[in-house]
C-alpha cells in the first residue's frame, strides 16, 4: 500500500484503532495466508560491549550475571530445537567479541546440518565477518535500527554511530541475507513524526522482516524512571508496517506479552505472522534480561512451543511449515 508520511501519522493517531488492526489483519490474510511461522530463539550470551541506556544487559550494568554458551552448548541447544520441530534457529546475543568470526562460522556450519534456516542477531560486525557468516550458511540477519532520529539514537546509544549501523544493514542486504530490522516505540523524546520516518526508512531499505517492540524501562538502567511505551502504540505501529509492506515477515514480539497477557495474540490479530518462542535452557533465560518482567523464564523449550502453538490455533491460525522465508 502506498502511504505517505502524513497518512502514516494519521493512522498512528487514529481513534479507530480496532479498524486499523482489522485492516492490517486482512492484508496479512490476503497476502500471506493464515500460517504463523515459529522461530526458535537461542539467547547465547548476555555479554555486550555497548552501553545503550535502555538495555538491561548494557556493559555498565554491574548487577547482571554474565554468561556465554560454549560452542558445544549452543550447537546442542539448536539440535534440540530442531528435534522438536523448529525450522528456523535464531541466535541472539549481546555484542560479545568472544565469538570470533571463526567460532561463529564453525557454529553456523554445524547447525545447518540440522536442516534449519539460521538467523543471526549479534550486532555490528565488519563486512568480512558478515560475508564469512553468509558463506558458512547463515540465511538471515536481524539488527534493529531502533530509530531514524539520529540525535535521539546518539543520546540513547553512547559511543555508537547511527550512520555505521545503517551502513551495516546495507552490507547485510548486499550480501544476500534476508534482512530483519525494526524499531523501539515509546522511547523517551520519540515523536509520532519520528516513528513515521522510521517506517518509511524500513520500506526504503527493503527489509524482509520488521520487528516493532515497545520500550520497557529496566530498573538497572539510566532510563529506569522513564514512562515506557504502550502496547497500543506498538500494535498501531506494527499494523501500519503491515499496510506499508504487505508481504514481509512481522513478529509478534515477546515484549508485547510482557505488557499484556495476550500481547502476542493481539499482535497476530493486528498484522503479525511470526512468533519466536524461546528455546534457551536453564538459568540463561533469566539472565538474558533486556527488559523487566520477561515472560516464560521458567519454562522449557517444548512447553513454550506447545503453549504458543495452542494460542495460535485458538484464533483460527495454523502453524507454518517449512522455513517461512520472505517470498518477495
Amino acid at each position: 500500500m502506498s502511504l505517505d508520511k502524513q497518512k502514516i501519522v494519521e493512522l498512528l493517531t487514529t481513534e479507530e484503532a480496532e479498524a486499523l488492526y482489522q485492516q492490517a489483519d486482512k492484508v496479512r490474510h490476503d497476502t500471506l495466508g493464515d500460517a504463523v511461522h515459529l522461530r526458535g530463539l537461542i539467547e547465547f550470551s548476555n555479554i555486550c560491549r555497548n552501553n545503550c541506556l535502555y538495555c538491561g544487559i548494557r556493559k555498565g550494568n554491574p548487577h547482571v550475571s554474565r554468561y556465554h554458551m560454549s560452542e558445544e552448548e549452543l550447537v546442542d541447544t539448536a539440535r534440540k530445537a530442531a528435534n522438536i520441530g523448529f525450522k528456523t534457529i535464531v541466535m541472539q546475543s549481546g555484542e560479545d567479541m568472544f565469538y570470533t568470526a571463526d567460532k561463529m562460522c564453525r557454529i553456523i556450519e554445524q547447525i545447518k546440518k540440522f536442516d534449519v534456516a539460521v538467523t543471526l542477531s549479534i550486532g555490528e560486525r565488519t563486512y568480512e565477518e558478515y560475508k564469512a557468516f553468509r558463506e558458512a550458511g547463515a540465511d538471515r540477519y536481524l539488527m534493529r535500527i531502533e530509530t531514524t532520529d539520529k540525535d535521539l539514537y546518539h543520546k540513547l546509544n553512547p559511543n555508537m554511530s547511527w550512520q555505521h549501523r545503517h551502513d551495516c544493514l546495507l552490507m547485510i542486504k548486499e550480501l544476500g541475507y534476508e534482512l530483519g530490522s525494526g524499531i523501539m516505540v515509546g522511547q523517551p523524546e520519540q515523536t509520532i513524526d519520528s516513528i513515521a520516518d522510521d517506517l518509511l526508512y524500513l520500506k526504503e531499505i527493503g527489509v524482509d522482516m520488521a520487528g516493532i517492540g515497545p520500550f520497557i524501562p529496566h530498573p538497572q538502567t539510566p532510563l529506569a524512571k522513564e514512562k515506557g511505551g504502550t502496547l497500543e502504540l506498538g500494535l498501531r505501529t506494527m499494523a501500519v508496517m503491515r499496510l506499508l509492506m504487505p508481504d514481509i515477515n512481522i513478529p509478534a514480539t515477546t515484549a508485547m506479552e510482557s505488557l499484556h497477557p495476550q500481547g502476542r495474540i493481539k499482535a497476530l490479530q493486528a498484522g503479525a505472522n511470526v512468533v519466536m518462542p524461546n528455546v534457551t535452557e536453564g538459568e540463561y533465560r533469566r539472565f538474558y534480561e533486556l527488559y523487566p518482567n520477561k515472560i516464560c523464564v521458567n519454562d522449557t523449550p517444548l512447553h513454550c512451543k506447545s503453549c504458543i502453538g495452542l494460542k495460535i490455533m485458538s484464533i483460527g491460525r495454523t502453524i507454518g511449515e517449512g522455513y517461512g522465508s520472505h517470498k518477495k
